[in-house]
């Protein structure tokens, strides 16, 4: 009889390359030992022997199970030791687990993708699949915002998303200095004299709690109903397998029953922007 892998059974992965994207934020390249699938939108679990565990949501192309890429802010002390790792190195990896995103939902539609600081290694993950599908779209809209171009992640890269014919590519920072030629203001203000139907369209949030906050908020006076409008909620997640309770938001787990949520579903949830 042949048995389920254990969700509690790291996979030994090499890390082949760091990618140095802000002064707290290092993208990580890794090979695991196993092929790993995953969709936009669902996590995995870093492991570091002695010292302990955290989730990151990929933010590489999700068809690619040989090659993963996390990009991890340092906030703690198991995303100190991260940052600590060299190439060659090797780390624990468990997943994936939660629900992403339904790409299926967003053809034939028209998609606003709202990104801030942090959000954007998420969001990169779906805007490569978007990118797959985006001749079956009626229209792809990339709005981000962070607090200034030296905490921008993915520089070059949205460099060549802003010149593809089949994407509006918005982007601001709260505060500007002399590198920055763009517009200066939080995220929502990109979201002004946006031609979408939002009747039909289909609104992706990820980024801190206060932003993605905002933007709902924004999003709700332009028309776009509470289902049409999903959050990434990572807040708070911990074990991956929805026995610590750590990231209980209601009646769900978001490490269970997300990350990925329509507002319509959580909106009357306590502590939703905690």
């Amino acid at each position: 009889m042949m048995h389920e892998p254990s969700p509690y059974r790291p996979i030994e992965t090499l890390v082949t390359g760091i990618v140095e994207e802000t002064p707290t934020i290092r993208t990580l390249q890794l090979r695991p030992s196993e092929p790993i699938g995953f969709q936009p939108g669902q996590f995995v679990e870093l492991l570091i022997p002695g010292v302990g565990e955290a989730p990151f949501t990929p933010s590489s192309h999700w068809t690619d199970q040989e090659n993963l890429e996390v990009s991890v802010m340092r906030v703690g002390r198991v995303t100190t030791r991260i940052h600590a790792l060299g190439v060659g190195d090797l780390v624990g990896l468990r997943g994936p687990f939660g629900r992403g995103y339904d790409l299926d939902e967003f053809r034939g539609r028209e998609v606003l993708v709202l990104g801030g600081g942090c959000g954007f290694a998420p969001l990169r993950s779906l805007m490569y699949a978007l990118f797959d599908i985006s001749s079956e779209l009626k229209k792809l809209v990339f709005c981000g915002g962070c607090r200034s171009p030296r905490e921008l992640l993915y520089r070059e890269e949205l460099g060549n998303w802003a010149k593809r014919d089949d994407l509006d590519f918005r982007l601001t920072v709260d505060v500007g200095d002399e590198t920055w030629t763009g517009p200066v203001g939080v995220v929502t203000t990109l979201l002004d004299n946006l031609e979408v139907d939002v009747a039909g369209a289909r609104a992706i949030v990820c980024g801190p709690p206060v932003m993605m906050m905002y933007a709902t908020r924004k999003l709700l006076e332009l028309g776009f109903p509470d289902e049409s409008i999903h959050l990434s909620m990572e807040k708070n997640m911990s074990c991956g397998l929805g026995k610590c309770g750590h990231c209980r938001l209601g009646t769900f787990y978001c490490c269970l029953h997300g990350p990925v949520f329509r507002y319509s579903d959580i909106k009357e949830f306590d502590g939703l922007w905690d």
